[in-house]
């Protein structure tokens, strides 16, 4: 069973500017707590016990809010905060280690998974998620991630979570061709390919790669040999494709929703989303709704 996952956050988030200029990306918040924090949850639910963080000497808070504050528990303690004080400890549990490493050269997501090498290991599959990416499990009684980790689990091949979007959008993303042979949600099938950002008329399926991997540790000798390719940068794509030719790899249709929060809108439709179901301040962020609804 997959127990690793590699979160590549030493980006500079520059799709996020200006509010990303002083803070990690990573950092803005969806209602109450930061984006890392809701990929990081998901990684746990999904069986995850040990977050390896590939970050950069910029992105200290990151690692500041998985550690332990002494002071501030020790503040709301005396105080007799101790509903708020739960939800510190809570943020990660005793049994999940959160371990980081630095990139120390912005050279590619490829690059940036290559550097937990040392801490995953060659024989051991792993997990990539990217921290841009909310993955709304809402309503399901377990979410993708863990899904597409039991699919590798039962197939022994690579998996790619894939999102079905609009045909008119296809154009925006990396589209997977399954040779006509669709996956249906919460199922996988075998890759043929994957077209990136291919033409509407072109595009062989409604398919989008979305920023979750489940890898054998095999990929790291790959990447290790994989040569800067689009932006002079060593792509993940690139390796998986490799992967793919070699011994197979499989899309993985999720069940649930994205929310692209490395963009703008994306990052308001999922405060609108988690917003409205927050057990503390859904009701009245719900009544706010309606009543700016009322306005417009």
């Amino acid at each position: 069973m997959i127990r690793k996952a590699v979160l590549p956050v030493a980006g500079f988030g520059t799709r996020c500017l200006p509010a990303s200029k002083a803070i990690p990306k990573e950092m803005i918040t969806i209602v109450d707590r930061p984006v890392i924090q809701y990929v990081v949850q998901e990684a746990v639910a999904a069986g995850i016990r040990d977050i390896v963080l590939v970050t950069h000497g910029s992105k200290g808070a990151i690692e500041n809010h998985f550690d332990k504050h002494f002071e501030l528990e020790a503040s709301l303690e005396a105080k007799g905060k101790h509903e708020l004080l739960e939800e510190l400890r809570a943020i990660v549990p005793e049994d999940v280690n959160i371990i980081s490493v630095r990139q120390s050269e912005p050279l590619g997501l490829g690059h940036a998974v290559l550097c937990a090498r040392p801490v995953v290991g060659d024989d051991e599959p792993f997990a990539v998620l990217l921290p841009d990416v909310l993955v709304d499990d809402e309503g399901l009684a377990r979410n993708d991630l863990a899904g597409m980790l039991e699919a590798f689990e039962r197939t022994g091949r690579a998996q790619l979570m894939v999102e079905e979007v609009p045909h008119e959008m296809t154009h925006k993303y990396g589209i997977v061709d399954t040779g006509g042979d669709a996956p249906g949600p919460g199922e996988s099938r075998p890759l043929v390919g994957v077209v990136e950002k291919p033409a509407v008329e072109e595009a062989p399926s409604d398919l989008a790669v979305i920023g979750r991997y489940a890898l054998p540790g095999r990929i790291f000798p790959l990447l290790a040999e994989t040569p800067p390719g689009a932006g002079d940068e060593i792509q993940l794509t690139d390796a998986i494709e490799t992967l793919r030719r070699q011994e197979g790899v499989d899309a993985y249709r999720m069940r649930g929703k994205t929310f692209d929060c490395g963009h703008q809108l994306g990052y308001l439709e999922a405060i609108l989303a988690y917003g409205q179901r927050h057990p503390r301040y859904g009701q009245g962020f719900r009544e706010l709704l309606s009543r700016y609804a009322g306005e417009a």
